[in-house]
């Protein structure tokens, strides 16, 4: 089975994550807050790294349920810190508790935040003829303006290469390479 030339065959959950979920669309609000996050995570970090932790950054932050996240305490965000199964990065803690917050204020405003978001692609993803993800962007006019938006909206470490991994990841982008196996399935 060919897959994309990123994934690194020898780690089972990057094989998983590459096979199971990257690039497939996602309607779920719940799964695309855990996704960013993730993604806000692995600012300046690996990807590899952020996969590694995932379970226990479930753990910490109670499931991704947002209506839990916008009520934790800085005392609580401050505990985490002593938590080495998770990145103990300051910001990207209370970053968390931050995005929760504003984007409960989107779904409030679109009904749901899927609606939102999948809106900056017309509701259909772009799927674009990849050979060698080296020849990938890191980010592209797409995901700036969505970047500032977010920030106008109160998110943080939402740069437009954080953006736009978030969108390959959510499915909104198809960046799966052209002889990858997944390149067919990501679509709805």
């Amino acid at each position: 089975m060919k897959r994309c030339g990123w994934v690194k065959e020898d780690n089972p959950l990057y094989v998983a994550y590459h096979d199971e979920e990257w690039g497939r669309p996602v309607k779920d609000d719940h799964v695309l807050f855990e996704l960013l996050c993730l993604e806000t995570y692995q600012a300046g970090l690996s990807w590899e790294m952020v996969l590694n932790k995932r379970e226990a950054f479930r753990q910490a932050f109670h499931a991704y349920d947002v209506d839990k996240l916008v009520n934790m305490t800085d005392s609580e965000l401050e505990q985490l810190l002593e938590n080495p199964a998770i990145i103990r990065h300051r910001a990207k803690i209370f970053a968390t508790r931050q995005n929760a917050r504003a984007f409960r204020k989107v779904q409030e405003e679109y009904g749901a935040f899927a609606d939102y978001l999948w809106s900056w692609v017309d509701f259909t993803p772009i799927d674009n003829r990849v050979k060698d993800y080296r020849e990938v962007p890191s980010k592209t006019a797409l995901s700036e303006r969505l970047s500032k938006d977010l920030k106008k909206r109160g998110f943080t470490f939402v740069g437009p290469v954080c953006v736009y991994s978030y969108l390959q990841a959510a499915g909104l982008v198809n960046d799966h390479e052209v002889d990858c196996f997944c390149k067919g399935d990501s679509h709805e």
